[in-house]
């Protein structure tokens, strides 16, 4: 029984990644002053940051239609039996739900749609290890089962530049924004309950930082060996660097670098950093 894999382009799984691993992505979308990109497709990552640098119209984003999943869940019927459909947190998109009605039009083809109540690079790990398991011969209960096992011990911290882009996209009131950039406040984020909420407000970038590797040395103590996860937004070189000095730390850390794209990198800002990880 032949099962493919899907996920969103909000897993930013790099086009190299896609085809190691064979896994199908659908794009979402992001507007701006100049026109609607396809993210992943139509517009990088550095090209988004660089267009809305300055811009006067905030950027909107939007799911896929859910034509577009019917169209791809068709074609995968050809040649697969089962489809795995891994998506970005229905707490904060309607991707999930478009992906469940898309399932229940097409015939021929069994879709399980997968709620990672994530986005990212921590969604993308989803993605590689059902690919993996895939190619070993692996059932989609199998695969269900230990995607779930993981979600249960996903582990993952933002800490944002700038408060307006939480603002204006609806997550922190303006007095909040304000008082926050006054006072240097840079929020560590996560994902409690599928949406992004504050864990702990820190009053500068480099503490909260340092707050969010503190949560990671606790685990790295606890487990022999765990997947970690550096995501930045348009800040490769500081993500790197960050990266290198943590890898020599832990050891027992294999660390993947990513990126927050168009889509993520419309809510948290440049200059935005992401930490993830599970134990391996």
């Amino acid at each position: 029984m032949s099962i493919a894999v899907v996920t969103d382009s909000t897993a930013y799984l790099t086009p190299e990644e896609r085809e190691r691993y064979n896994i199908r992505m659908i794009p979402l979308s992001v507007t701006l002053e100049d026109g609607i990109y396809e993210e992943e497709i139509e517009i990088t990552a550095s090209e988004f940051y660089e267009k809305v640098r300055g811009a006067k119209v905030f950027p909107k984003t939007t799911q896929p239609p859910v034509g577009q999943f019917v169209e791809l869940f068709e074609e995968l019927s050809k040649d697969n039996d089962e489809v795995i459909s891994i998506h970005l947190s229905s707490g904060i998109s309607g991707t999930y739900q478009g992906a469940i009605q898309a399932a229940d039009m097409v015939e021929g083809i069994k879709v399980h749609v997968f709620d990672s109540e994530i986005s990212c690079s921590p969604q993308g790990l989803f993605a590689r290890i059902a690919s993996e398991m895939v190619r070993s011969g692996a059932t989609m209960d199998e695969i269900l089962r230990k995607l779930d096992d993981i979600k249960s011990k996903m582990k993952a911290y933002f800490v944002v530049d700038d408060l307006a882009h939480l603002q204006r996209g609806g997550r922190l009131s303006s007095a909040a924004a304000l008082v926050g950039g006054l006072l240097q406040i840079k929020p560590v984020l996560h994902f409690e309950n599928k949406v992004i909420v504050p864990f702990e407000k820190i009053r500068t970038k480099k503490k909260a930082l340092k707050r969010v590797e503190e949560l990671l040395a606790e685990d790295a103590a606890k487990y022999e060996k765990l997947h970690g996860m550096i995501i930045h937004a348009n800040r490769e070189e500081e993500a790197k660097e960050w990266m290198a000095e943590l890898s020599e730390k832990y050891p027992n850390i294999e660390f993947h670098l990513s990126y927050f794209g168009p889509v993520i990198g419309t809510h948290l800002g440049e200059g935005s950093l992401g930490m993830g990880w599970v134990e391996k």
